[in-house]
């Protein structure tokens, strides 16, 4: 017992520990980001990551999964926080999100995710990414006030918010905001090409950060005009626990509008996770699997004390995950330390937190709402054909014009459709012979396989042994879903690992690119 301690703490000291403050490096700036774009306090965007790395850490089976407030949630949670009319009855909404994924682990029912589309998850993502911009460049410009479009998408639009807004927007613009944004901004696309990407150890958020603040410091010393407003950095008091709002029971059935952004905001974490997960478990090395369920345990209690806390909900967060990765995380442990930093430096340093300008938060956000969005997308989801571009411009479009839930069921519709009009087939074939004592299998595909096929034909992979042949033929297939081509391509490019043999009939592999 006393070897095993001394050996995970050699491992901590080496691998985790560096990795944990790598980590967090990414998370700070995020975590006040991302509830700077939420509306909310911008502390309850701290907590939430100090609670997804202490506790949802621990429960979790995901060796390096990262959770923390993410910028898919922000949308939903903007808008929850306008309808529920004050943050202490919004939190009754993510105390009741973490019941519902809570609810979903414990009933075993974390393969629903393999049920929604790629198309239309990906199109929920860059509309998300659109709104996301429209939300941050007034931020960006000098605005000081984090809800400047309180209104849909749409409605930015209208004669009385669009011109409204901009007459009131005039008053705020400052030269030192927008040389900050402008600067902000050029650093984050530059040190997220390649050549930078390899040679930086620092991670460009931080980056920009540490900038801004030199930029604002010269500024005071040489052009005060210029320089920013109290209002226009980030404030976090010294004392953050007397700070923190904590719900208000009293109103959980005063309205309906509770429990449905309570649902809303539950699956879309759900889902936001599900794929997150998925995502790093193809970084590991080791080739080891997150229980999904047990995820979802430790997501539910995760942001069941978000909501009883005062924090803005949580998911697993795919950019914290892979940063996890990259800087050489061993254990789960690394995740832990990434929350026990954040803790620290809310309570020891925030007057060093207070001089971040929020057009550096914006300008983190601009790049992330970009990445969600990015033009390279669309040609990418064109050029896989119209059955999976409908679904994903269709996602896109409904969501801008209305919500996020009605805009994902649409898209689920529309993909349901284009499965029903190729006359799609359940089932395929498993035949399993030997070849001097080596086990043969052969799956041959049906004229249709379709997303809905994907939890069976996964399971019929697994259960493919070690030291075996493998071959998958789609020589009677018309259609293949690209989700299955995915999943496919996926065990085709790791099945030496298992000293499978696999061979591919008519079958196209796909490059495997990383869910934003």
């Amino acid at each position: 017992m006393k070897r095993k301690i001394k050996y995970y703490r050699l491992v901590w000291l080496k691998h985790d520990l560096p990795a944990g403050l790598s980590v967090f490096f990414v998370a700070l700036p995020l975590c006040l980001g991302i509830a700077l774009a939420s509306g909310a306090p911008l502390y309850a965007g701290i907590l939430s990551g100090i609670i997804g790395g202490l506790v949802v850490s621990l429960i979790s089976g995901s060796a390096f999964g990262v959770s923390g407030p993410a910028a898919g949630l922000t949308t939903v949670v903007a808008a929850s926080i306008i309808s529920a009319g004050d943050f202490k009855i919004f939190l009754l909404s993510v105390f009741i999100a973490g019941c519902f994924q809570l609810l979903l682990g414990i009933l075993k029912l974390g393969v629903l995710a393999n049920y929604f589309p790629s198309a239309v998850i990906k199109g929920m993502l860059a509309a998300i990414g659109i709104i996301l911009i429209s939300k941050q460049v007034p931020i960006a410009l000098g605005y000081d006030q984090p809800d400047f479009w309180r209104s849909g998408f749409l409605h930015l639009f209208s004669y009385q918010n669009f011109f409204g807004n901009n007459s009131i927007l005039k008053l705020h613009f400052t030269a030192g905001a927008i040389l900050i944004s402008i600067i902000s901004i050029g650093l984050m696309f530059l040190l997220q090409l390649p050549y930078f990407k390899k040679k930086s150890i620092i991670p460009p958020a931080l980056i920009v950060v540490v900038i801004s603040i030199g930029v604002n410091l010269i500024f005071l010393k040489f052009a005060e005009s210029q320089s920013l407003k109290p209002t226009q950095q980030v404030q976090i008091t010294s004392n953050l626990f007397s700070s923190i709002s904590l719900p208000d029971f009293s109103k959980i059935f005063s309205s309906i509008n509770i429990w449905k952004n309570g649902l809303t905001i539950g699956i879309l974490a759900t889902l936001e996770t599900l794929l997150c997960v998925e995502a790093i478990d193809k970084l590991d090395i080791r080739n080891r699997i997150t229980p999904v369920n047990r995820e979802l345990v430790a997501q539910g209690i995760g942001n069941m004390l978000c909501g009883l806390l005062g924090a803005i909900p949580m998911t697993a967060v795919i950019v914290r995950g892979a940063a996890n990765v990259d800087a050489g995380a061993r254990t789960k442990l690394s995740a832990f330390t990434h929350g026990l930093f954040l803790l620290l430096s809310v309570l020891l340093i925030p007057f060093l937190l207070n001089q971040i300008p929020y057009a550096a938060l914006s300008a983190i956000l601009l790049i992330t709402g970009y990445n969600l969005t990015k033009p390279k997308l669309y040609r990418n989801m064109w050029g896989l054909g119209w059955k999976q571009f409908a679904p994903f411009l269709i996602t896109i479009i409904v969501i801008l014009a209305t919500d996020l839930l009605i805009g994902v069921f649409i898209g689920l519709l529309i993909s349901i459709y284009f499965i029903i009009q190729n006359n799609f087939k359940t089932d395929y074939q498993i035949i399993k012979t030997k070849e001097h004592e080596t086990d043969v299998y052969l799956i041959k595909l049906n004229s249709n396989v379709s997303f809905l096929n994907k939890v069976k034909l996964r399971s019929a992979l697994d259960k493919i042994p070690k030291y075996s042949i493998l071959t998958i033929d789609g020589s009677n297939t018309h259609f293949i879903d690209y989700d299955i081509l995915e999943m496919i391509s996926a065990f085709h490019n790791k099945a030496h690992e298992k000293h499978i043999e696999t061979h591919l009939l008519n079958i196209e592999t796909v490059n495997i690119s990383a869910i934003h």
